[in-house]
């Protein structure tokens, strides 16, 4: 039994025991190639490879253009993306890799080992290298060097990202131009529809306020004219200028006290333009009070229908599309 013991001992010890036991067996360390994902019941898991980082990615460029070779793993061949660093994104990149490939599993790792995420643009991404995973394989893509983004050096990338944006502008200003014409043109009509009721009521109400206006004007001339009449025969006929003189001068002195007072109660000065308007502006709201005229939807619709004509103005004539709307009302 002794023997046995012994013997077990020295298998224990070339075999390797899970008792602590040291061991001279290469150890064979396992690579982290993504981040934890989250699985079910709030649990974490994570996901090793057990092969060493891969280069058979490469990024460079080609005739001009960034190109990324990557090898397809149901296909067993490399396949050539051309990127487009300020207009592609992450996820641009992984969903063309399953297009070609719909068995790729693929997901983009910073040098650290944090993922980037799909909305990331390519340009970003390529100021350092990253980690390409695709099915659990890890790649180690290197970024292309600085000085070699472009053949020509005369323009630095802020004056390419303005070309390219003339570029887009000169493409597709027509286009944009037809759609928003054809926006504008459905709202007005949408707006002159809304308003015809309320401008047909809008006019009656206005007719109405006028009318009242003008019977209080002519009002007020038949008693100035009735009050002179009145002054001169009591004058002439009845008393003498002697006694009538104290009384038109205190129905003077009144008409000023008259005066003031408006203007105290209106802050405005009593010119007859004004004192016409004002009285036309109380019979109109009196009037909409009345039949429920919904004035306030009255004065944002016409807003928006002037606002709308502005836009359709400065829409027809592109030269006047950065100028103020000052410069292109035509003068009185």
């Amino acid at each position: 039994m002794a023997s046995l013991r012994i013997v077990g001992k020295v298998a224990a010890r070339l075999l390797g025991s899970p008792g602590g036991v040291k061991t001279t067996r290469p150890v064979v360390f396992l690579h982290q190639v993504q981040q934890r994902l989250p699985l079910l019941g709030g649990t974490h898991a994570l996901f090793y490879s057990t092969a060493p980082p891969s280069s058979d990615v490469s990024l460079k460029y080609k005739y001009g253009r960034l190109v990324l070779e990557v090898p397809l793993p149901s296909r067993n061949e490399k396949c050539l993306f051309y990127l487009r660093p300020m207009l592609m994104t992450v996820g641009d990149l992984i969903t063309d890799l399953q297009r070609e490939d719909p068995g790729a599993i693929a997901s983009v790792f910073s040098k650290d080992g944090e993922r980037v995420a799909n909305t990331t643009l390519i340009d970003a991404l390529l100021d350092k290298d990253f980690q390409l995973v695709i099915n659990n394989a890890l790649y180690n893509v290197s970024a292309p060097e600085k000085g070699s983004k472009s053949s020509e050096h005369a323009m630095g990338l802020e004056d390419m990202k303005y070309v390219v944006h003339l570029l887009h502008t000169a493409l597709h200003l027509p286009d944009h131009h037809q759609l928003k014409e054809r926006q504008l043109l459905e709202k007005l009509d949408l707006l002159k529809q809304e308003l015809s009721p309320l401008e047909t009521m809008k006019a009656q109400l206005s007719q109405t306020a006028d009318f009242h206006t003008s019977r209080v004007l002519w009002a007020g001339m038949a008693f100035l004219s009735l009050q002179g009449g009145a002054l001169a025969w009591l004058t002439w006929w009845v008393y003498s200028w002697d006694v009538m003189e104290p009384v038109t001068y205190f129905i003077t002195y009144g008409t000023s006290i008259g005066v003031f007072a408006y203007y105290v109660l209106t802050k405005q000065d009593y010119v007859y333009p004004d004192a016409k308007d004002r009285q036309f502006l109380h019979y109109f709201h009196k009037g909409a009070r009345k039949k429920k005229f919904n004035l306030a939807k009255y004065n944002q619709l016409r807003d928006e229908l002037t606002q709308v004509q502005d836009d359709l103005r400065r829409l027809r004539n592109p030269t006047r599309l950065q100028l103020p709307l000052e410069q292109i009302l035509p003068k009185p």
